[in-house]
């Protein structure tokens, strides 16, 4: 078995906190873990709902999602870093064992699998738009990438030593994930979708459609060139 370090990112999550970081102190199959809340400048009551659940407490005023995941390896002691946002609730008991597989058992790979990250199902309350885009990106069935760069950074596992040599952008607003999963590609490893290691996500990967969100998720995109939009081929 392992020891995996489980890294929360919150800001005023009073709503979902309690119910994500009990799902994670109730996880089968595992040796030992810790929780590092990073918490950024919360007014509600999400600190002292979290305090009885967590081992360690960092604040972070100045966000970045790099620069808070790169905090929470620098405290973390274990072999695994876990990254959850603090409205994911794991769906089951072996939410963490299913999410670590992939790193312990036999696949056939051309590549080492670098990171993994696991499916995100709605809540029963999402709102419509948060549903169809939460179904239609996390499959059923488990999937290597050697070429697609996607990896998500609100349900995955990564070593700890891998963040350390290969550690998140501090200067990208948003899919820090993405960067570091085109970076890992590049770089001539492979990630892993584990369809298995299921979490709730109340509002999606898209935030209903927050036309202002997708510019700035975009403009990352273009800037750092994780996706292009390449030129006919036959010569139109």
């Amino acid at each position: 078995m392992s020891t995996y370090s489980i890294i929360v990112r919150t800001r005023n999550e009073e709503k979902y906190i309690e119910r994500c970081l009990s799902a994670i102190r109730k996880q089968e199959n595992i040796e030992e873990l810790e929780i590092i809340l990073i918490d950024n400048t919360s007014i509600d009551s999400t600190l002292s709902i979290a305090t009885p659940y967590i081992d360690e407490l960092l604040t972070i005023d100045k966000f970045l999602p790099g620069r808070a995941l790169n905090l929470g390896v620098s405290h973390a002691r274990h072999e695994f870093i876990v990254m959850i946002s603090g409205h994911c609730i794991p769906q089951s008991k072996d939410w963490l064992y299913e999410l670590s597989l992939p790193f312990h058992k036999k696949i056939n790979s051309p590549r080492e699998i670098i990171g993994v990250y696991g499916r995100q199902i709605p809540e029963f309350d999402s709102k419509a738009l948060d549903k169809r885009d939460l179904w239609n990106t996390f499959g059923e069935e488990d999937r290597l990438q050697v070429r697609d760069v996607f990896f998500h950074n609100a349900n995955s596992m990564v070593r700890r030593e891998t963040l350390i040599k290969y550690p998140f952008s501090e200067k990208v607003t948003n899919v820090e994930d993405r960067l570091w999963g085109k970076e890992m590609i590049t770089n001539g490893y492979a990630l892993y979708y584990a369809s298995r290691a299921i979490v709730y996500h109340w509002h999606g990967i898209n935030h209903a459609g927050d036309e202002s969100r997708a510019d700035k998720v975009v403009k990352v995109f273009e800037e750092n060139q994780i996706y292009t939009i390449p030129e006919p081929s036959f010569g139109i």
